[in-house]
């Protein structure tokens, strides 16, 4: 029996019947020889981990433009976080870990630099065009398309599913594993924010919501473990869906909430961000020219690959005046 075959036959004899086989997986789009030692989603996580858009990653904004400090979250950190808590949940609900892992890992390939400013900026330009920007969906072009020189990363359909269903705002993936990766995000960024918040200065602990804080404690993401653990096991009738239990998810909504007044869409904290739809604009108005219009599609893939530092730079490189030197 090859090592792949007795990874799948483990994760018949322990994981929950409500999880998602290796084995049984829907598949690529081109179809490929199986690896002897890993299993189909054990091979799309290292594909990802290995792209160059997971590594660009790490200079793309979190929460904070280009940040200074060296502890504040970048796009990256947040991706590994995720990817961490994910896998936890997943390994104690007797879910495919390897699964969560690589929709964990792949969630935010696409996404712009500068944020989730740098998406309303491109998803605003694209429109007179007929068209529209969603990170989640420009992660699944990546992966599927934009990847490996334009031949894609080839993963399957459950990773790519996942992966397109992490946002808030969609609807439910089909998965249990892709569910639990789009709880994770939240949580991730919920804890990690609150944390770089106090660190820049813009909120200090004392003005954390008592009520919610109260329920949640110092260590929110041990909060929400305990209780999605406790609240989904899948030892017992299969849901539909997994949740937090309606008290801790109320204490959620009230912290996101205050989050959103006093950070999300702090002035002071977002200072930075004023500068993001001009430079942007001038930066796809000149893929644009050198495009000649012939494919806006190309376009939007160029500023979003950018990092916050390549776009930076460019910007500097095509529209700030040089020094004249002499030889």
């Amino acid at each position: 029996m090859l090592i792949r075959e007795e990874i799948e036959a483990r994760e018949k004899d322990f994981l929950s019947p409500y999880a998602s086989f290796s084995a049984n997986t829907k598949g690529r789009k081109r179809s490929e020889k199986e690896c002897p030692y890993r299993t189909a989603f054990q091979r799309d996580r290292d594909r990802i981990i290995h792209s160059k858009a997971f590594r660009r990653l790490k200079h793309k904004t979190q929460v904070f433009l280009s940040p200074a400090g060296d502890h504040y979250r970048t796009r990256l950190t947040h991706t590994l976080e995720v990817s961490q808590i994910a896998r936890t949940l997943a390994r104690a609900l007797k879910l495919n870990e390897d699964l969560t892992e690589a929709i964990a890992l792949g969630h935010d390939l696409g996404h712009t630099p500068f944020g989730h400013k740098g998406e309303e900026v491109l998803n605003n330009l694209l429109k007179p065009y007929g068209m529209h920007f969603d990170h989640s969906e420009q992660s699944v072009r990546v992966a599927e398309v934009l990847e490996n020189d334009g031949k894609g990363l080839n993963l399957t359909e459950e990773v790519l599913e996942g992966i397109s269903h992490h946002p808030q705002k969609s609807s439910l993936s089909k998965t249990l594993e892709g569910q639990l990766v789009r709880l994770a995000d939240h949580f991730a960024y919920i804890r990690h924010d609150i944390e770089d918040a106090i660190r820049a200065e813009v909120i200090k602990r004392g003005d954390l919501p008592k009520k919610p804080m109260k329920i949640l404690g110092n260590k929110i993401l041990d909060t929400l473990i305990k209780d999605m653990v406790d609240n989904n096991r899948l030892s017992e009738p299969a849901k539909k869906h997994l949740k937090l239990s309606p008290k801790i998810a109320a204490a959620v909504d009230e912290l996101y909430s205050f989050m959103y007044k006093k950070v999300y869409t702090n002035c002071e904290a977002k200072t930075e961000e004023k500068k993001v739809p001009a430079m942007i604009t001038l930066l796809f108005n000149y893929y644009l020219k050198q495009n000649r219009g012939k494919n806006i599609q190309e376009v939007a893939d160029s500023i979003a690959c950018m990092t916050d530092r390549y776009a930076i730079n460019k910007f500097k490189e095509l529209f700030v005046p040089g020094e004249w030197r002499t030889a």
